[in-house]
């Protein structure tokens, strides 16, 4: 069992999590203006790193907020966790415990 760390409810079970994709893909300022080309890089490339990556996360089977969280690609281990839109500094344990 993986324990994520909600900064809203504390640790919970992985089940009750949706993964939301890569966090801090900003939105286009003119979407009107992009060619299919630019707007579907926008909407299905993001960065595949190994190792640390910011995620956004969802607790669906709990307070339903979306929160952001780092996790290590190779290990799936959480490193951190922050309610969406906080300072990088306001960073809580990111559980993952086994």
């Amino acid at each position: 069992m993986l324990l994520i760390e909600c900064p809203h409810c504390g640790p919970r079970d992985e089940t009750e999590y949706h993964y939301g994709g890569q966090a801090g893909v900003p939105y286009p300022d003119d979407p009107s203006a992009l060619s299919d080309r630019e707007w579907a890089a926008y909407l299905f490339y993001r960065d595949n790193p190994a190792g640390a990556f910011t995620e956004r996360w969802m607790h669906a089977g709990g307070c339903r907020k979306w929160f952001e969280a780092v996790r290590d690609t190779r290990t799936y281990a959480f490193e951190s966790t922050r309610a969406a839109g906080r300072a990088d500094g306001e960073l809580g344990d990111g559980g993952g415990e086994r």
